[in-house]
This record gives structure tokens, C-alpha cells and sequence, in this order.
């Protein structure tokens, strides 16, 4: 069973006192106590980023580790990679993401692990890199702009959807001018959980955050995708 969780924005690096995401990343991995690995390459592998992974981690039911690329934690990347129960890529600029998973091959590698059983998850740049393309703020400046990802589930990602002033009107304009794909948003504290290329379920931290299909019909329009409340 191939399973991606893809959170539009909270768990650990936002949520700190706000365990529910990460909590239900952890339970659908079905062991007591399962490995998860954070992979921060989004944020120039941050040392404050991971630590804070790692704060929170060490006091949930789980073996946290890490996997840096700039100070790799072994020369077998693929054998750390697969005895993992649970990938959880952070935040930052998915544009570097992709690009340095590529030159490594971990995107290959982590592909093979998505068809092993292995769970992948990420929030911000850690949804959006799973899916064919994204909106993105990794050039630089202000302006969202569209990017392609690694197409591990079909269509586009827009996460922080009603947490960042831009993103929604600036998802409308790139599919109103067909610069991206119909695809799925979701707001903080939303997590849209896939099997395959179905969506098993959508839940949340908040009781108002929700998800939304997106897709371009003579006008730009969303269907409402209710979220369960894990609270």
C-alpha cells in the first residue's frame, strides 16, 4: 500500500503544542514504535529546524532520525532510507529540493520506498515536491510562482491556503491562465492522506481547516473537501 500525507501547514514546526498531525502520521504506520525519518533539505538541511523535529519526536512513540545531505548519515543512503517506517520532509524552498534530490538520486530512492509501504510525508514544500506541480515561493521574492515537482500523485499542490495572503489568489491567476494543473489546496492545520492516487481521508488540527479541489471550468472554481477534526 503506497501512502503519502500531505499537510498544507502545521504538525511540529508550526503546531508545537498541537500534536494531532503528527500523532496520526505516526499511527498509520501500524507498529507501536515506528522509525521516522526528517529530511530538511528544504531549509539548507537548518539545524534549529531539525532540532525542533527532534524535540518533539523524542517525546512521541517513535525512533526519530535524520537524513542531512550535506552531512550525509551514511555512504548507503538507500539502506538508511529503507529501513525507515515513515519519511517526513520539511519545509523551506522546493525548488532546491528537487533539485539536490535529483543530483543525489533520492528522489528515485524515495520513490522506490513510496512503492515499498514506506510512508511519506511533508509539509509546505514537504506536500507539494510529491505532486506533478506546485506554487511556490522559491525564486525569491513575493510572487508565487508555478513549479514541477517530482509526480509521485498527479496534478498540482498549493499548501498554506488560508495562511499566506497570496496563495489562493495566486493559485486562481496560474490556473486561470493555464501556467498550472487542477490540483488540491489545503489550508494550515489540513492534511490530505493519500492511498495511491485516491484520497483515503482528509483531517485536521482545526476544527475550520479544510482542503479544496481546485480545477479551472470557463472560471476558476473549488469544491470544499470537509476535514475530520482529530481533536
Amino acid at each position: 500500500m503506497k501512502q503519502i500525507i500531505a499537510l498544507g501547514g502545521g504538525g511540529f514546526s508550526m503546531e508545537p503544542d498541537n500534536p494531532l498531525l503528527d500523532a496520526y502520521i505516526l499511527k498509520q504506520s501500524g507498529k507501536p514504535v515506528p522509525s521516522i525519518c526528517f529530511v530538511p533539505t528544504a531549509s539548507g538541511d537548518s539545524d534549529q529546524y531539525t532540532n525542533r523535529f527532534y524535540h518533539f519526536f523524542e517525546k512521541m512513540p517513535c525512533q526519530p532520525s535524520h537524513l542531512s545531505l550535506f552531512k550525509p548519515p551514511a555512504r548507503d543512503i538507500e539502506g538508511f532510507i529503507m529501513e525507515k517506517d515513515i519519511i517526513y520532509v520539511g519545509g523551506g524552498c522546493t525548488k532546491n529540493l528537487v533539485a539536490l534530490w535529483k543530483e543525489w538520486g533520492l528522489d528515485a530512492l524515495l520513490k522506490k520506498a513510496w512503492n515499498q509501504g514506506i510512508i511519506l510525508a511533508g509539509i509546505s514544500a514537504g506536500s507539494l515536491c510529491w505532486f506533478e506541480e506546485g506554487v511556490t515561493d522559491s525564486f525569491g521574492d513575493e510572487k508565487l510562482d508555478p513549479l514541477k515537482c517530482l509526480g509521485f500523485l498527479k496534478g498540482s499542490n498549493c499548501p498554506h491556503y488560508d495562511g499566506e495572503l497570496n496563495r489562493r489568489p495566486s493559485y486562481h491567476r496560474l490556473m486561470s491562465e493555464n501556467k498550472i494543473k487542477a490540483g488540491i489546496a489545503a489550508d494550515d492545520g489540513a492534511a490530505i492522506h493519500y492511498i495511491d492516487q485516491d484520497i483515503l481521508r482528509i483531517v485536521s488540527s482545526r476544527p475550520d481547516a479544510r482542503a479544496y479541489r481546485v480545477y479551472f471550468d470557463g472560471e476558476v472554481k473549488e469544491e470544499v473537501l470537509e476535514a475530520e477534526f482529530l481533536g
